[in-house]
């Protein structure tokens, strides 16, 4: 919650007013979760989400990274939250705005561009 606050410091009719760049990780795997069979892999929804997102909200930058749950880079904070999706048997792949699940398994498009909304990002 701390990190929301230096973010997005300023608050209009209820929006939060965009200061920097906003990160999504896609945490997920090449193996296609036991539970999701009929859906994309994780690297395929990490595409479509950019490319969505891109069509979306254009000329307005965000930061999106996807981690190979099973092979995590250096980052303690991607490792840590990579260790978590394992060991909780979250469905993946999970998406994170800004340090927060916004969408598991079969993430909805609508709930991530109303996340995003959130952070002062404004569809054209």
């Amino acid at each position: 919650m701390e990190l929301r606050k230096t973010v997005c410091r300023n608050i209009k009719k209820g929006a939060l007013i965009m200061n920097k760049e906003i990160e999504m990780v896609i945490y997920g795997a090449d193996q296609i979760c036991a539970s999701c069979v009929n859906l994309p892999s994780s690297k395929e929804t990490y595409e479509w989400l950019e490319a969505a997102l891109g069509r979306k909200f254009p000329n307005q930058p965000f930061k999106i990274t996807y981690v190979d749950i099973f092979n995590p880079p250096n980052d303690e904070e991607k490792k840590n939250f990579a260790k978590k999706v394992i060991e909780e048997d979250m469905f993946y792949p999970v998406v994170l705005i800004e340090d927060e699940v916004v969408g598991e398994g079969n993430p909805k498009l609508k709930a991530i561009y109303a996340e995003m909304e959130r952070y002062g990002y404004r569809s054209v």
